[in-house]
Parts: structure tokens; C-alpha cells; sequence
């Protein structure tokens, strides 16, 4: 297992992170803590979870596994996020400071820590001002209930709005952001990439292998059927069978992913997850696993080395659509210039 800081700060995260929203919904208690058990035997130190996975089941998961295991909170670095709702009334959701005060209470209580290292705001709130949010999270550091701050699922102007507002107040800086990111969804890379990029903002991507596609259990035109996420559910979120199955880019990147992994003798998702780990500003790869042997497979992808010509081949296959404008190769080359100078 490799190691790197996360984003700016000087705390030292594992390459490959676990993600625990299988956590009371797809895994067992008894599966969850050895799905954990196994992890840290392999170096990980990176936990990633929500008060919403499992309605804050897959917190007390994590706590009871650290209560029975008492040196392994001094090794792990254990993230959570608050946002979603976690009731039915007005105040039971947002990044107000009403929410967010009870929310992270309730974390460090289902989790039994007197402070969570990483502490994410889960999506944008369109309501609560940006500076109330950054405020309560820069008192959380100084009280010591957070390490660090970061945030989930914001946009490129929403991120660098964040950073530049709490420079301006004298606040802690945000150090990661956690977006979708993987070979088949690489919007991230127009906007939200580069903004990181500029402020030293560490990514932990989720959903590294687009909900299964990337595994290579999946095949064209044959819904899915049986214990998989898109077999229990087709419909499933951003990674529904239907639109993905009907367009050729999804089986040009799942053949190209295959026929690397056919070359090395690995696993289609260790291709997949080798590839998102070198991506520019990308801190730990979250991994999601409803059992040992999943996680053992994905964690394989530390030890894989892609050449260079299948990182391009990869690159060219996964290539994110985009229209001329601002996206374009012509609007490019319109913001960039020789240091020479010319035409």
C-alpha cells in the first residue's frame, strides 16, 4: 500500500481508502468488521463513511469495530459527512449550523471518538450561506470535535468560492474533495480537476468502478441479474442498466479495461482503479465491498503498473464528451500560450 498526504495537510492517508455505505445495507455487522479487518491487514488506514449510509447504522458499525479493536483508532484516519436528511423536520438537513451542530454530535457519538479526522460537507446546500458553513466547520477544528474539513459532490466555482472564503476570514482551509470519478465519468475533469489543482485541494474519488461496469460483470445487452447492485436494481442512480447499455462509449471503455487486464492477469476493476490512483490531485481511491474477497481483489490494484501505452489507450477510449465551447480542443487552446510567444 502506498501512502499520501491528504490534500494539503501534513496527515498521511492510504492510496486505496474503504468506504463503508455497504455497511448495514449490504453487509452484515459480521462482514462489515471483517471487510474492515481485512483492510487495515493490508495497510489501509483511510475509513470513509456518513451519517446518512444506513441511517447512522454504518457509523455505529465502525464504532463498535473501534471499541472492540482499541489500537486501531490510533491507526486509522476516519472520515464522515453531514448534509443529508436525517429527519423529517426543515432543520434535519442542510449545512446550516443548526444541522451540522447536531449532525456531527450524533457522528462522534454513533462512532464513540471524541473527534473525527475528516469531517466532509456531503453536497452543496443552495440555502445556507457559504460563510455559516465555513464558520462552523473552522470552530470545529479549533474545539477539536475535526482534524480537517472537506466537501462532497461540489462544483469547480462552488470549491474555489470555499477556499478563497475561508483565506479571506483567516479560517482552516478545506483540504479534499470527494466527487464521482472513474473511467467513465470524467466530467470532473473541465472544472473540478484543475480547481483542486490550484488550491491543493486533495480528490477521493467514489465510485471508481461506475457501480460494477468497470468490474466486468457485467455484459452488453444481458440485464443484470442476481446479487449485484444494477441486479437488485436496474434503475439504480447515475449508473441505471438502460442508458448506460445503449451507448458504445460505455462498451469501448469495459473492452479496452478488459484487454488490459487479460494482459496483465488481473482483474478488470484492478485495471480500472491502477488507472483513477494516477489521475492528477487524486488523494485515496474510495473502495465500496460487500465482502473479503471483493476488497481483497480491488486492493490487488496497488501492485499493478500500467504501461504507458495502456494509460493512453485508456485515456483516448474514456475521453469525456464535450461541446466546442468552453470545453472544446480549439476553446483549450484559447486559454493556453507558448512562453515564446507567436502564432
Amino acid at each position: 500500500m502506498d501512502y499520501r498526504t491528504l490534500g494539503a495537510s501534513g496527515a498521511v492517508v492510504s492510496t486505496y481508502a474503504l468506504g463503508t455505505m455497504t455497511f448495514g445495507a449490504e453487509a452484515t455487522e459480521e462482514q462489515s468488521h471483517a471487510i474492515l479487518d481485512c483492510y487495515v491487514a493490508a495497510g489501509g488506514n483511510f475509513i470513509d463513511t456518513a451519517d446518512v449510509y444506513s441511517a447512522g447504522v454504518s457509523e455505529e458499525i465502525i464504532g463498535r469495530w473501534l471499541a472492540a479493536r482499541p489500537d486501531a483508532r490510533d491507526s486509522v484516519v476516519i472520515a464522515s459527512k453531514g448534509r443529508f436528511p436525517m429527519g423529517a423536520a426543515p432543520n434535519d438537513v442542510g449545512t446550516s449550523r443548526r444541522h451540522l451542530t447536531r449532525a456531527l454530535d450524533d457522528s462522534l457519538r454513533r462512532l464513540g471518538v471524541d473527534q473525527i479526522d475528516l469531517y466532509q460537507l456531503h453536497a452543496w446546500d443552495p440555502i445556507t450561506p457559504l460563510e455559516e458553513s465555513l464558520r462552523f466547520l473552522d470552530d470545529a477544528v479549533r474545539s477539536g470535535k475535526i482534524g480537517y474539513y472537506g466537501f462532497s459532490n461540489f462544483l469547480g466555482w462552488q470549491l474555489t468560492k470555499a477556499v478563497h472564503l475561508a483565506r479571506a476570514h483567516g479560517w482552516n482551509p478545506p483540504v479534499t474533495l470527494q466527487p464521482q470519478y472513474s473511467l467513465l465519468v470524467r466530467e470532473i475533469e473541465s472544472e473540478i480537476v484543475p480547481a483542486s489543482l490550484d488550491a491543493g485541494i486533495g480528490l477521493l474519488p467514489w465510485s471508481p468502478l461506475g457501480g460494477g461496469w468497470l468490474s466486468g460483470k457485467y455484459r452488453r445487452d444481458q440485464a443484470p441479474q442476481g446479487a449485484t447492485r444494477l441486479g437488485e436494481n436496474p434503475k439504480r442512480g447515475m449508473e441505471a442498466w438502460e442508458a448506460r447499455n445503449a451507448d458504445p462509449r460505455t462498451w469501448e471503455i469495459v473492452d479496452a479495461v478488459h484487454a488490459i487486464a487479460e494482459g496483465h492477469n488481473v482483474s478488470d476493476a484492478q485495471v480500472a482503479l491502477a488507472w483513477l490512483a494516477g489521475q492528477p490531485a487524486v488523494t485515496s481511491v474510495i473502495l465500496g465491498a460487500r465482502s473479503v474477497e471483493q476488497l481483497e481483489d480491488n486492493l490487488a490494484a496497488a501492485g499493478l503498473e500500467l504501461s504507458d501505452d495502456e494509460l493512453a489507450r485508456l485515456d483516448e477510449v474514456s475521453a469525456p464528451r464535450v461541446g466546442v465551447y468552453p470545453y472544446g480542443p480549439m476553446a483549450r487552446e484559447q486559454r493556453s500560450r507558448k512562453i515564446a510567444g507567436g502564432r
